[in-house]
């Protein structure tokens, strides 16, 4: 198997693990939980059988398929020892398990599943300043973040409600810099850089889908002096959130990221009305307050 049939696997593993468990890596799948998943694609595969009006006895798969081939003869064996000679998995049964899940082959798959961000693009630049990295890799990890979609006037708004967005910050390996994924409405993703001096944080962030830039700005007060505690935990941060929106109009609004578990973080985006429980009392608080979180800049 080559690099890019492994990184193409663990697409597919990764896809199944949040699909059926709201996992985000397949590494946080235990054995007994991919017998599972094999069980619910089996039932897949059995009732779309069924409603072929097939009488071929459907193939499906064996419970141990995606454990013991997939995972440990294959991407285990590898990211053990990535000079392995491995065998490639068989595709028919790769297309079996995505075509129950919506796709027309395993190709078509991972052709949908490609998400290539132009980083490259994305510059945050001061010169002469040092960056902050211990603030930086307090950042590394997964965050919801929660924001309050209005209309012109707030006194417009047909209903109360929150979006809360999947974000992860993560340091890249090959540059040593440190980007953001966001997830979005409609499937599109945003995706982004991170940088941080002294007490400041910076993110600018573009869309897969379309043009449409953000700048994020937040501050943390004596944030060097509180890194010097090693018990010291950084659960929250505020940014003031600006975009160019359709209409080429600078709009602002107030954004919270609250830090969450990877173990049981969705990467979805979501909307929930402002009295859901789902919602943290102190962010619906700091939302709900739309003449301070709101800048009108015309």
């Amino acid at each position: 198997m080559k690099k890019e049939d492994i990184q193409h696997l663990e697409k597919l593993m990764n896809f199944l693990a949040q699909h059926f468990l709201k996992k985000h890596h397949w590494e946080d799948v235990s054995k007994t939980e991919w017998s599972y998943i094999v069980t619910e694609i089996n039932d897949l595969i059995i009732n779309q059988n069924n409603e072929n009006t097939s009488k071929k006895t459907p193939d499906i798969l064996g419970s141990n398929y995606l454990y013991e081939h997939l995972i440990i003869n294959k991407l285990k064996k590898y990211f053990h020892n990535n000079n392995a000679v491995l065998s490639k998995p068989n595709l028919a049964k790769l297309s079996l398990i995505v075509r129950v899940l919506g796709y027309s082959s395993y190709i078509d798959f991972i052709n949908s599943n490609t998400e290539s961000f132009n980083f490259s693009d994305l510059r945050i630049e001061m010169n002469k300043v040092q960056q902050n990295t211990n603030l930086l890799d307090r950042l590394v990890g997964c965050w919801y973040s929660y924001n309050r979609n209005l209309p012109e006037s707030p006194l417009q708004a047909k209903e109360d409600r929150i979006w809360r967005s999947a974000t992860e910050i993560y340091k890249s390996e090959t540059t040593g810099e440190y980007f953001i994924e966001r997830s979005g409405g409609d499937r599109h993703k945003y995706f982004g850089k991170v940088t941080a001096y002294s007490d400041y944080v910076f993110i600018i962030m573009n869309s897969n889908t379309f043009i449409r830039q953000r700048h994020f700005i937040s501050r943390i007060k004596d944030i060097k002096e509180k890194l010097k505690n090693p018990e010291y935990k950084l659960h929250e941060l505020h940014f003031i959130s600006t975009c160019i929106s359709f209409n080429q109009e600078p709009i602002a609004l107030f954004e919270i990221f609250q830090k969450a578990d990877r173990k049981t973080f969705i990467s979805d985006s979501l909307s929930y009305p402002i009295d859901s429980e789902e919602i943290p009392k102190s962010i619906v608080k700091q939302l709900e307050d739309t003449e301070s979180n709101r800048i009108d800049y015309r």
